[in-house]
């Protein structure tokens, strides 16, 4: 094992006008170890890699990989000397198999430039039984699982022979079967010597499978040390700079009256596929309705389904025993609030002000907005709205003038989430809520959704963090193709349970 494989020298980023990512940030990282890289959203974690991976061009600083200074100008340097990196989002062509992703861009050809698609093929299979990753490479990528795809991604970088593999959040999504899985091909990758850096915010995943660990904090690095004795409260501490609370209080509660009532949806989309197959579901007042399953089995029309965004073919919703179907999206947006799972596309409009954000939906349905001329908005109102919003739920920004893309993911998504909960709806829909926050967002975001719990609101909580289902709900549901399998209660059931049905669709497997 060499000491000196990356070595990363004072680097510095600036985000122009003046967003210090990387503030003359230093660290090693060795040969054959697993390290991992944490820190709270904005810490500059995910900037440091861009910088190593050749994403981002830093403004100073040096880099030495294997003993030579290098000067990475774009990813496909990077991959060349042997560094690859799998992003949060992975980045794969859904209708082609998965041996065609694999050898996408690194293709096998013969003398007349023609693929050869049997030895590439060949090529691929001897990579999956080498490493035992179970994929049937003749399947399309848009018919495998989340946990699949995810090998596939890894298949691409063991395909090209990569070294150094860099991991971005990468069991956010994932089940605890298929998070097993993942840790199995880890631990057999630096048994062979290759070398991970692991980017995540779950502590207690740090803790399983780090050699070594370092913490960003503000753009700095805070300390690198070795993975022996420590626990979540001492990385915690290191990456807030305070004691985080991970166990969220509960008390038991009657919920109450039926908020929100659906019955037998059904959705075929436009391509045929049937995402909704006879869904019911109901959310009562001071109740929290956990919603569990693998992406792409019918969460993601759900909620557009409640909120207006598509039109299921049959079935009812009910608000408050008011049938909403026929509403358009502004008059739902009346009756409920709604933090969408990708903030920055549909939570918020990156380039306004904070002050802009903050106050959609509310420059609609509240009337004390409103200035002497009754069609026209009160400056003064607004601004203090927003300025609320900004201290109640602890927007970390100079002013609300700034615009809403230079603050930091965890300040996005408190603002939003002060956004909707001044709204003060009945029904609250969550999708996502939490995904991609560190621990200090995540723990201020489900005190205040549980504060909405005792305030006798109803929620319905989308997440793939089944740790979050199990502290927050009351109730878990589970989807599987479009129909759901279980309704359990937290304290009847584990997370293993859970993912069975997340994977199979029952208990054991025995659905078909």
């Amino acid at each position: 094992m060499h000491s000196d494989f990356i070595q990363m020298r004072s680097i510095v980023k600036v985000f122009q006008p003046a967003t210090v990512a990387l503030d003359g940030v230093s660290v090693d990282i060795n040969q054959g170890e697993i390290h991992s890289v944490i820190g709270e959203n904005g810490a500059g974690k995910s900037t440091l890699m861009k910088v190593l991976y050749g994403m981002v061009a830093p403004d100073s600083g040096e880099i030495y990989f294997k003993g030579q200074k290098v000067n990475f100008s774009s990813p496909r340097d990077a991959v060349k000397a042997g560094i690859g990196m799998i992003h949060q989002e992975l980045m794969l062509i859904p209708s082609y198999t998965i041996w065609e992703n694999v050898v996408l861009g690194a293709e096998p050809a013969n003398r007349l430039g023609r693929l050869e698609s049997k030895e590439a093929r060949a090529q691929v299979q001897a990579l999956v039984d080498e490493y035992d990753l179970g994929l049937s490479i003749d399947e399309r990528v848009a018919d495998v699982s989340v946990g699949a795809r995810q090998k596939v991604e890894i298949l691409k970088l063991l395909y090209r022979d990569i070294d150094t593999l860099i991991m971005d959040e990468p069991t956010a999504v994932l089940t605890p079967q298929e998070i097993r899985e993942l840790f199995r091909w880890v631990s057999q990758a630096k048994a062979a010597g290759r070398t991970i850096i692991f980017i995540s915010h779950k502590l207690a995943e740090v803790l399983e499978i780090s050699d070594r660990i370092t913490v960003m904090r503000r753009g700095k690095t805070i300390t690198t040390v070795e993975n022996k004795g420590l626990d979540k409260s001492f990385l915690a501490r290191a990456m807030v700079g305070r004691d985080v609370v991970f166990s969220v209080s509960k008390p038991p509660q009657e919920p109450g009256q039926t908020i929100l009532a659906a019955e037998n949806l059904h959705y075929t989309d436009a391509d045929g596929q049937k995402k909704l197959d006879g869904v019911s579901l109901k959310v009562r007042r001071g109740e929290i309705v956990g919603l569990a399953g693998v992406e792409g089995n019918g969460q993601f029309e759900l909620v557009q389904a409640l909120v207006g965004l598509i039109q299921p073919q049959q079935g009812s919703i009910k608000l408050k025993g008011q049938e909403i179907v026929p509403l358009p999206i502004s008059k739902r947006r009346e009756l409920m609030s709604y933090v969408p799972q990708d903030r920055k596309s549909w939570g918020s409009a990156q380039p306004l002000s904070l002050q802009e954000n903050v106050i959609m939906t509310h420059h609609m349905t509240n009337t004390a907005l409103q200035g002497r001329l009754r069609w026209m908005l009160s400056r003064r109102k607004t601004r203090q709205l927003a300025n609320t919003i900004k201290e109640e739920f602890e927007v970390v920004v100079p002013n609300i003038d700034v615009p809403f893309f230079a603050l930091s993911g965890g300040n996005q998504q408190r603002a939003i989430v002060g956004r909707e909960f001044m709204l003060d709806n009945d029904l609250v829909i969550l999708d996502q809520p939490t995904r991609g926050l560190d621990v200090a967002s995540i723990e201020y975001i489900q005190e205040r959704t549980l504060q909405k719990r005792a305030d006798g609101q109803g929620i319905l909580l989308i997440s793939t963090d089944l740790d979050e289902l199990f502290s927050l709900s009351d109730r878990i549901l589970v989807m599987y193709r479009g129909q759901i399998v279980a309704d359990l209660r937290p304290e009847e059931t584990s997370p293993e349970e859970i993912g069975e049905y997340m994977l199979l669709g029952a208990k054991g497997g025995d659905n078909e």
